[in-house]
């Protein structure tokens, strides 16, 4: 592809040659000399030499050079997005300046770029799509990417959506064939070539654009110019991918969260595919190592890419990744390391099921699983599956290799269910059933001792339940004995009161004082008048009483 380009170029600049050697031959250069100081001072150092030999490094092609001839002529030229620096590059290439020639082509295009290029996004992106070595080169010495690069920074600081929407709100989801696509194709800047895009984002990190929109674009960059795609027609050499995912790597933020976790796997998985450099893959296990939280079983089974065949997966790669997050974990809350306790667990349990992966290789991850799930997990039911896995997988393994695969085991930290199947798994050493069994045991023993301990506990609880209801039960009655009997004393006290009026009233009605019992005072009070009462000399006229209600 690249020497495909290169040919092209080569044929248009012999081509532009030539038309501008035609030119001459025609008599040209007198018009070219009235527009052009160079042109003008090389027919005048060199009158008998071809001119065109005397212009080496001359920036654009032919529809460049084309235009220039055009104006020279007469014409107005035709300006558009897409000519505008290479016009320019060679307007002041060929000293096509207002010191020369009044309304000269250097003042036109210039006057051009500035109103209609620089104050629109899509106008400055689309102009810096240049593909000509020279072009860049020259574009690059006056000034112009300087002024490009300063529009966009300045536009992406007032609006940062102008890069994309950042990749936290979108819900990536990895497709298994090759028509994945991540985002939509448009006119931004992941249309840009790598020499000018890599320069222009390090000036947006250095000038404070939002790092969620800078790693949006990067990776719409990298899904453009790294992931390869047939039905795309684009066609990239894999060292232009290699390029292109080191480049990524350099401008990813290394803020945690700011890309997602698969979508970091999936560029490791890339640049070791292409055969990246080794800083390329370490600062992308360092940033994966960040986030493993994040991760899913998934993401971890990387594929080993090395010469020999001794495993499916890269064990080692994970394990650098696990070092970092481990290095790197500083937060009081363990629901991360719960999860990557449990991701790696599960990881054993694929690995296990390699046939290609030796006794060694998986008692060290398992060691590591063991390592890790340590004061978090209080089960071990996930590394013993692992390890029936493996021993199901290889089961031309030795007794001893049997043995030294199960020193991994916790037989204390197995579940019920998981110490019920080991007691009956045949592939399991006999000592490994027998610690299997006495553990069982064990717990049993202290199952039901715990059992026993809670039935007395739960007796004497409700025996002293019971005792406080009977404390407070008497403590009631007492309470009302005593507020019946001062109810009495309050009702004695009231009658005597009441005895004591009528014992007056009755003084007062006889004119004399009598003494007079209580009772039979409270008799009088019913009606109860006895023979004493008729001999009474008071004028208080007698109640009469039927016959049948007198008391006998």
């Amino acid at each position: 592809m690249v020497l495909r380009h290169s040919y092209c170029l080569v044929a248009k600049w012999f081509i532009s040659r030539i038309v501008l050697f035609d030119y001459f031959l025609l008599s040209l250069q007198d018009l070219f000399a009235m527009r052009s100081s160079t042109i003008t001072a090389l027919i005048e150092k060199n009158p008998q030499e071809d001119i065109t030999n005397l212009l080496p490094d001359m920036p654009g092609d032919l529809e460049t050079f084309e235009v220039v001839a055009r104006f020279c002529h007469g014409l107005e030229p035709n300006l558009s997005t897409k000519n505008i620096i290479p016009l320019t590059c060679l307007a002041v290439y060929l000293g096509m300046t207002e010191t020369q020639s009044k309304n000269n082509l250097l003042k036109k295009t210039s006057h051009f770029f500035h109103t209609r290029v620089l104050l629109s996004w899509d106008e400055t992106t689309k102009a810096l799509q240049i593909d000509d070595s020279l072009v860049l080169y020259h574009s690059a010495k006056i000034g112009l990417l300087d002024e490009c690069f300063e529009a966009i920074v300045s536009m992406a600081l007032d609006d940062p959506c102008l890069l994309g929407e950042p990749l936290k709100n979108l819900r990536y989801r990895p497709r298994p064939n090759t028509r994945r696509r991540l985002f939509v194709d448009d006119e931004h800047l992941i249309n840009l070539p790598l020499q000018i895009y890599e320069p222009l984002v390090h000036k947006m990190i250095h000038r404070g654009v939002p790092q969620e929109y800078v790693a949006a674009s990067v990776c719409r960059f990298m899904e453009k110019w790294a992931f390869f795609h047939k039905e795309d027609g684009h066609k990239i050499s894999t060292y232009s991918k290699r390029q292109v995912i080191e480049a990524v790597e350099r401008l990813l933020p290394a803020e945690k969260g700011v890309v997602p976790c698969t979508l970091l796997f999936e560029m490791l998985r890339y640049s070791i595919f292409v055969e990246a450099d080794i800083k390329c893959r370490s600062g992308l296990e360092f940033r994966i190592g960040m986030q493993l939280d994040q991760a899913t079983i998934d993401d971890l089974l990387i594929l080993y890419q090395g010469y020999a065949k001794d495993a499916q997966y890269d064990v080692e790669c994970v394990r650098r990744i696990l070092k970092h997050f481990y290095a790197n974990f500083n937060s009081s809350n363990v629901s991360g390391l719960n999860r990557v306790a449990k991701l790696t667990e599960g990881f054993l349990a694929q690995v296990a099921s390699d046939k290609d992966v030796d006794i060694s290789t998986f008692v060290w991850l398992a060691e590591i699983t063991v390592s890790t799930s340590f004061g978090i997990q209080s089960s071990s039911d996930g590394v013993y599956r692992a390890v029936a896995i493996f021993l199901d997988t290889h089961r031309h393994l030795t007794d001893n290799e049997r043995e030294y695969v199960c020193r991994v085991l916790e037989c204390q930290k197995l579940s019920a269910e998981a110490r019920e199947h080991a007691a009956q798994n045949r592939q399991l050493p006999l000592r490994v059933v027998v610690q299997v069994l006495f553990t069982s045991q064990l717990q049993l023993r202290d199952t039901i001792a715990r059992e026993v301990q809670n039935g007395d506990d739960r007796l004497r609880k409700l025996k002293e339940e019971e005792d406080e209801g009977n404390q407070v039960k008497v403590g009631f009655g007492e309470e009302d004995f005593k507020m019946e009997k001062k109810k009495i004393r309050t009702e004695i006290v009231q009658l005597e009161s009441e005895c004591q009026e009528m014992r007056k009233s009755e003084n007062d009605c006889c004119g004399r004082k009598k003494r007079v019992g209580v009772w039979s005072e409270m008799k009088r009070k019913f009606g109860c008048v006895g023979s004493s009462m008729d001999n009474c000399n008071c004028q208080v006229k007698k109640k009469k009483v039927h016959p049948n209600m007198k008391i006998m």
